[in-house]
């Protein structure tokens, strides 16, 4: 199960609840106001013109440009101020006599992109009485001035960036009914003259700010300021505050939500909660309450929600507790130590959505709830104790709650077979977990009804028989998992066909045959696959893992009978990360190909029957972690390339005929009582002192040694002459000749000429230009093949010759992009040079179309088509970041030689159709002479944003002081590239100088990501953690891990920096841990 899963805890009327807008209390709070009217300047105050004119001094628009502040003033919009965007006028008397004067009432503009402040000059409103500014950029501090607007009544500020303390002065805007402030990054304590002088108050929404310290005591200073009657909502959830529910909360006779989840709060619930006659949400999750929950509580009929989980609760569940609460909806009481059976009385509350009580100690049968039409999660896993008793009438009753989705029962003692009765489970279900139970007998076949199951996890159990072939028609399984069973027979062919989606498939330890499928090659998608510890027997198929290509967290064969040799297609899956195909019958050598596996961590081929040397090939795994070719026919010496294996914690060559010295440097070498095994090879030996009891190698006569040197050079000598001759006399005359560039490493380019590429791009059109740089641009076009009718989009680049540095950047790219392959590269197609009609030089390269933009389009939305539909995920942009990380780490450990991209920045990150990111622009690339070092390569970096430095903002500090070019490099720009894809800022903003940079920008605001989220990123966070306190800390574990990864690229020392496979493996870690709580969020 993946560890996130409660992360869909609590999703029950928290959608609700975070959707309660302002609106919903505006008609108490807002002020009444007249339609437009056609007045002159005259009719209103001037003090309210030029108070409108201070505010504006104090305001901007976050992209620059004027917004809705444009209207405001004589040189852009009216003079009437009340036909100034967002501002809202009442007609009053003068009271000087002088007739009906217009006034300032209301200030409303939400998600208009205003920065800026609220300045103390808004107090000058006198008669302003409703301030309605959320889902703005505001930071900076609330004006203690903004407590002489005594008429005040509506105050909405949330999704701001506001700091500082709510100021005291507040609470003399005794008018008050409404005060929203959630979503900022507000500190200190609550002012409890808030609920003492605000007798009106309705709504106090605070939630998800940095607030500190006690709930205040909700007592008023005297009976005519007692909120006790109006207040309707008390919101402050995600915060910091501590200490005890005050037992005064208990007097709000009118209030209907109660939110405190994700605080520090501690002690039991007040007994007086009971009071709260009207109350519909009560939400105390995630904070650090003990005790017994009152029963009383169980006695408030009008609960909606009831969130207690993970907290530290203990005691029994009142036995008619369904029969008192009749319209609960969410029952949240997971992660607490509440022990003794489920309330069969759950069944009468009829409208529930959600029940959430795992990680308990509940026991006795499951009830039956098949009462519950609504039903749409059963999360009652982990409680050790639950039975599903002797006919599973509960599980058979289920299937009358037509909307349920997410059933997960593992972890208890659930026993005997699985009913048939499965079958009638919802259409709707997408997870259904039974693991780590007792359950006996065959999968009912019937399972396969389940149309839209996405997760069936049944291992852990006493499953037999065969596994039902019809269970290849669910046709969304996304994760597989029926290991540590008794199932036998064949994995049935209807696997695979369908299952696209399919990414994890566990089917270890048990006791399955006969060939493994060549059909599991339909699963394009998977990444995990675990057949181990059955009985498989035949060769591994011929072309199965050519196509899973996918395939990156590990392939497990092991423990079976399988026969033949290693296919040669293990190489394609460049990504994996574990490889295990011990224990088997399998013969012949070790494909030198396995060396493109670069990101193997763990190699085992142990216990097999393999012969030959090991390859040389294999000195490109330099990530590798465990090393196992034990007990096979192995021969030759031990390759010395093992001593540079830094990462090498395991190497196991044991029983073979290894032969010669053993190697003496290195990780492994160094320590080889612990971590290195060599016995059973006995023509090993040591060359100094003894080691792991191998004897001392022989003493060649040195002699004899010195008549072979002297024969070998008499014979060499001559012959190295007569080639380097020949070489010379065949170059003179092959450079004579006009040549196309048009090789490759691998194969040769298709031949290409001006006539064609001008004819793909419309004569290279400003129609087909998609991009435009100082030394080349960038067109779109379409090129035929030379086979068919097929037209393939391509994207043409084209050197401006005339630039001093364009002619070194088209031979730079060429030598790059002809020696690196990667997936998530731009794919060179061809280059061309030649001349065009007019006898100019002409140079280009032709590459893969990316049709998706570049990541600056997206991030800064350049263009419509990269609009706000278009804008990323998160989810999209820590795969983008991962995949840029793939990349530099392929660059700068496994190419050969290792390379310096030079330019790593957001316009050279393209983006594909499923934002897939594919780094391009080798312009500036220079290939290295060592792998990482402040030293490597032999080119001083250019100080402007041409040359070999790279790009203004992007470039390292060291750059600008003669450094040479160096991985590191790379480093800092990728984490320039981090910070700006999560704060939605360029280091080139103007907000940016004077020494106030990027980083220092985010390291200021660090633990409070809010302050420096991107504006569209924050909106889809807090969507995604509005649910639960488990969603959230996942969430912003991963926003905070970033940021903080991102600022340690960015260090201005290089030595301070992390090496590319450290930030490599933080990515994907982050990647694979946000899609996992992505998959039970869905």
């Amino acid at each position: 199960m993946c560890p996130c899963r409660t992360c869909l805890a609590l999703c029950l009327c928290m959608a609700t609840i975070l959707l309660l807008g302002p609106c919903q209390w505006v008609g108490t709070a807002a002020a009444t106001t007249t339609a437009s009217q056609a007045v002159t300047v005259t009719d209103t105050a001037s003090s309210d013109r030029e108070a409108l004119l201070c505010i504006k001094s104090y305001l901007s628009h976050r992209n620059g440009s004027g917004g809705a502040l444009a209207t405001w003033g004589s040189n852009n919009g009216s003079l009437d101020v009340c036909r100034w965007q967002g501002v809202r006028c009442k007609r009053r008397q003068d009271s000087g006599g002088g007739g009906a004067l217009r006034v300032v009432t209301g200030l409303s503009l939400e998600g208009e992109g205003v920065a800026g402040q609220i300045p103390p000059c808004i107090s000058n409103l006198t008669y302003l009485t409703r301030i309605h500014l959320p889902f703005n950029s505001l930071g900076g501090a609330l004006p203690p001035e903004i407590g002489r607007l005594r008429r005040l009544r509506y105050v909405n500020l949330s999704s701001n960036a506001l700091t500082g303390a709510i100021p005291t002065e507040l609470a003399s805007c005794s008018a008050l009914r409404v005060v929203s402030l959630k979503k900022n990054n507000l500190s200190g304590g609550i002012p409890a003259a808030l609920f003492k002088n605000c007798y009106s108050i309705q709504k106090v929404d605070l939630r998800m700010n940095n607030l500190d310290g006690p709930i205040p005591d909700l007592l008023p200073y005297h009976s005519s300021t007692d909120i006790s009657s109006s207040l309707q909502l008390l919101g402050l959830t995600q915060n910091n505050l501590s200490g005890e529910i005050p037992s005064s909360v208990g007097n709000l006779s009118s209030l209907v939500y109660f939110l405190a989840a994700q605080n520090l709060l501690t002690g039991s619930i007040p007994g007086s909660l009971a009071s709260l006659a009207s109350i519909q949400v009560i939400d105390l999750t995630y904070n650090n309450l003990s005790g017994t929950v009152p029963s009383s509580i169980f006695n408030l009929s009008s609960l909606i929600y009831l969130g207690l989980g993970d907290n530290g609760f203990v005691g029994e569940l009142p036995a008619t507790m369904g029969n008192r609460l009749p319209n609960i909806q969410g029952l949240i009481l997971s992660a607490n130590n509440f022990y003794g059976e489920i309330p069969k009385s759950i069944a009468n509350a009829t409208n529930l959505v959600d029940i959430y009580m795992q990680e308990n100690s509940l026991g006795g049968v499951i009830p039956s709830l098949g009462t519950l039409r609504s039903l749409q999660t059963l999360f009652l896993y982990n409680n050790k104790k639950l039975e599903a008793g002797d006919d599973w009438a509960f599980l058979s009753s289920l299937a009358n709650c037509p909307q349920l989705g997410f059933l997960v029962l593992d972890s208890n003692r659930l026993q005997g077979p699985l009913p048939s009765s499965v079958a009638n489970l919802s259409q709707n279900l997408k997870e259904f977990v039974l693991s780590s139970n007792l359950i006996t007998g065959a999968i009912p076949s019937g399972i396969s009804d389940l149309a839209n199951l996405s997760v069936l996890y049944l291992d852990n159990n006493m499953l037999s028989g065969h596994i039902p072939a019809s269970i290849g028609k669910l046709r969304s399984m996304f994760a597989l998992n029926l290991s540590k069973n008794r199932l036998s027979g064949e994995i049935p062919a209807s696997i695979g066909d369908n299952w696209a989606q399919l990414t994890e498939l566990y089917l270890q330890e048990n006791s399955l045959s006969g060939a493994i499928p060549a059909g599991l090659a339909g699963c394009r998608n998977l990444l995990a696959l675990n057949l181990s510890s059955n009985a498989f027997s035949g060769p591994i198929p011929e072309g199965l893992f050519g196509r899973l290509d996918q395939l990156n967290w590990y392939l497990d064969l092991s423990k079976n009978q399988l026969a033949g040799s290693i296919p040669d297609e293990f190489s394609n899956m460049i990504n994996l990360e574990s490889l295990n195909i011990s224990s088997n019958s399998i013969s012949g050598k070790i494909p030198s190909t396995l060396g493109s596996c670069v990101l193997l961590q763990a190699l085992r081929l142990e216990a097999n029957s393999l012969d030959g040397q090991i390859p040389s090939s294999l000195a490109t795994l330099k990530g590798i972690k465990e090393l196992d070719f034990s007990r096979n026919n192995l021969s030759g010496k031990i390759p010395e390339f093992l001593e540079q294996f830094d990462s090498l914690q395991y190497l196991n060559l044991s029983f073979n005929n290894l032969d010669g010295p053993i190697p003496t440097q290195g990780v492994v070498f160094g320590n080889a009582t612990s971590r290195l095994f060599l016995q059973g090879n006995p023509k090993l030996c040591a060359e100094t002192i003894a080691v792991l009891g191998l004897p001392l190698c022989r003493a060649q006569n040195p002699s004899a040694r010195n008549r072979f040197l002297v024969r070998f050079l008499a014979v060499l000598l001559p012959c190295v002459v007569a080639v380097s001759l020949l070489s010379v006399l065949f170059l003179k005359r092959w450079s004579r000749k006009p040549r196309p560039f048009h090789e490759s490493s691998e194969e040769s380019f298709k031949m290409v000429t001006y006539s064609d590429l001008s004819m793909a791009t419309n004569g290279f059109s400003p129609g087909s230009l998609i991009g435009s740089g100082q030394s080349s641009s960038v067109y779109r076009g379409s090129l035929p093949s030379k086979t068919d009718d097929v037209h393939t989009m391509i994207a043409v680049k084209v050197f401006k010759l005339g630039q001093s540095s364009s002619s070194k950047s088209f031979l730079a790219e060429c030598r790059a992009l002809r020696n690196t392959r990667h997936r998530n590269l731009v794919k060179v197609i061809t280059a061309c040079s030649t001349c065009d009609p007019f006898g100019n030089e002409f140079k280009a390269l032709v590459l893969e179309y990316v049709p998706n933009g570049t990541l600056a389009d997206h991030l800064h939305a350049k263009y419509p088509g990269y609009g706000d539909g278009a804008r990323l995920s998160l989810g999209d942009r820590i795969g983008i970041a991962a995949d840029v990380a793939s990349v530099l780490e392929y660059l700068h450990v496994w190419s050969a030689p290792p390379m310096a991209h030079c330019d790593i920045k957001p316009s050279n990150i393209l983006l594909d159709d499923d934002n897939v990111a594919h780094v391009g622009d080798f312009g500036l690339a220079r290939f290295l002479q060592h792998a990482s070092s402040a030293c490597a390569g032999g080119h001083r970096n250019a100080t402007s944003s041409v040359g070999a430095a790279g790009s203004v903002g992007y470039i390292p500090p060291e750059y600008g002081m003669g450094s040479r070019i160096s991985t590191e490099g790379d480093v800092y720009s990728y984490g320039i590239v981090l910070l700006e894809m999560l704060t939605g800022k360029s280091p080139t903003d103007e907000s940016f100088h004077d020494g106030f940079t990027l980083h220092k920008y985010v390291e200021e605001a660090l633990p409070r990501i809010g302050e420096v989220l991107d504006a569209d990123l924050s909106e889809e966070v807090a969507d995604l953690t509005s649910r639960t306190r488990a969603r959230n800390t996942e969430v912003h574990k991963c926003i905070f891990q970033l940021l903080n990864l991102g600022l340690l690229c960015s260090q201005e020392a290089p030595n301070d920096r992390p090496s590319i496979q450290y930030v490599y493996a933080e990515i994907v870690q982050v990647k694979e841990h946000f899609g996992s709580c992505s998959v039970k969020e869905t």
